[in-house]
């Protein structure tokens, strides 16, 4: 029997079954990844900039490809998917045009030494554990600086996109990249833990829920690895007084639906000033209603299914479970007939503490919409949460949105009178039970380096 099955969520309907690996065809990856890292540690900088360049050129080949695989083994519109390769272009582009600069030793006069030199050393096989939301960007983002800054690659993909995994493995080997820089695994966790041990995996990296953070990062602390954590949030997308609502709205309702509603960096909490508010709610609520959910492949579909059958009825318990502690639906929370794993676009309101909708991560079309008393309110509601990775402000007074941005909001980023998944050259990443570490932005470039001091003394 297989270990792995990947099941269309559109259609409840296989694709195809997998095998987990032996542990020693992992520990033959693990070797052969490690061999391959002592050589391209030595190539230069200039040198890898020229591979990334290959890997995003053979992507393309592979665009329409890969997207119609992620959409059918995950359910994300078609349109969307496309949009995703173009990303990992650009983290391409981006990492193969800055990437020499950023990597290049930095000397310091320092009194009593003839002068101080840190450079920024690869140190070996790093081992990133990704989501099926993003099947490619997740894989792009960590993947693509870590071999600029020389170290070699080993993936362990979600197991609903076991398929779209093997294609990404499929294309950097059709690149200029050698071989062994880049493997994806199929293992299972057992397996998983022993490879966060292992004497020649340097670094590990993890994009999912904080549940699943706790346990890897307290997995790679018993083996003293470097970790990176990218894991769940509960987004506040604020809008004040002196917001454009229909600009608002409009943001706010691609930035819920948008990949299914599976994105962790979505506006999950709309918190809006009072005055606002209903006129806010009334806009909302029918761009919500008028959301299709329909086959990702077409266009006319604004959303795809969710990725599985759990994930769509974990939704709807937590759902159920708010609407029992007090919350009231808006619009949406009816739980579809059928075979694929749907969800409407959904807003709830009257959501306060101790509901799952206030407290927890929604991951699917359901917003909470909650009413702020005025600005200094609508900020302490959106910092009330153990989660802290990104979050919007909306207001035409730009620089009071620039400044509660940078001193008041506790995220790791903050969109101001607009969306967007993710930039290349802005920093990814979160705080509290968001995770640490930083992705994009030329500093996940050295979040697995060894930034080392050579102090160069004066011959005597």
């Amino acid at each position: 029997m297989a270990d792995i099955t990947t099941i269309n969520p559109a259609t409840g309907e296989a694709i195809k079954k997998y095998n987990y690996m032996s542990n020693d065809e992992v520990n033959k990856i693990v070797e052969s990844s490690h061999q391959a890292f002592t050589e391209w540690r030595k190539t230069s900088h200039e040198a890898r900039a020229k591979v990334i360049n290959s890997i995003g050129e053979t992507l393309l080949k592979y665009k329409e490809e890969l997207s119609k695989l992620m959409t059918e083994e995950r359910g994300k519109l078609y349109s969307q998917s496309l949009q995703e390769i173009d990303l990992c272009k650009a983290i391409c582009d981006y990492t193969a045009e800055k990437g020499v600069t950023a990597l290049v030793d930095d000397e310091r006069d320092i009194e009593g030494l003839k002068k101080g030199i840190v450079t920024y050393q690869p140190i070996g096989v790093i081992y990133g554990m990704q989501p099926w939301n993003f099947p490619a960007y997740q894989v792009f983002r960590y993947t693509i600086a870590n071999l600029m800054a020389g170290n070699s690659i080993l993936l362990k993909h979600a197991s609903n996109v076991t398929g779209s995994g093997l294609l990404i493995e499929k294309i950097f080997h059709e690149s200029e990249l050698p071989n062994d820089l880049f493997r994806t695994i199929l293992i299972d966790h057992d397996q998983s833990e022993a490879l966060i041990g292992h004497d020649k995996v340097r670094g590990v990296t993890l994009t999912g829920s904080d549940g699943a953070g706790s346990i890897v990062g307290q997995q790679a602390a018993k083996a003293i690895k470097k970790v990176v954590l990218e894991l769940g949030s509960n987004d506040a997308f604020i809008v004040l007084e002196d917001a454009d609502v229909e600009l608002a709205v409009e943001t706010c309702t691609q930035a819920r639906l948008i990949n299914n509603g599976e994105t962790c960096v979505a506006a999950k909490r709309f918190i809006v000033v009072d005055s606002l508010y209903d006129d806010f709610r009334e806009r909302i609520v029918k761009k919500f209603a008028d959301a299709k959910s329909g086959d990702p492949m077409d266009d006319a579909s604004d959303l795809g299914p969710l990725a599985r059958k759990d994930l769509q009825e974990k939704l709807h318990e937590q759902v159920e479970d708010s609407v029992a502690k007090g919350a009231t639906i808006a619009v949406g929370g009816q739980l579809p007939e059928g075979k694929g794993s749907f969800y409407p676009a959904t807003i709830l309101e009257n959501v306060e503490k101790g509901q799952p909708a206030y407290d927890d991560e929604l991951f699917g079309p359901v917003a909470s919409l909650i009413r702020a008393k005025d600005q200094d309110d609508a900020l302490r509601i959106a910092n009330d949460s153990r989660y802290g990775l990104g979050g919007a402000i909306f207001s035409k007074d730009e620089d009071k949105a620039i400044r509660l941005a940078r001193e008041e909001f506790d995220t790791g980023m903050v969109y101001i009178n607009g969306y967007g998944l993710a930039n290349p050259a802005l920093p990814f990443g979160g705080v509290k039970n968001s995770g640490h570490g930083r992705e994009h932005g030329g500093f996940g470039i050295k979040e697995f380096v060894n930034i080392k001091g050579l102090h160069v003394h004066k011959s005597q």
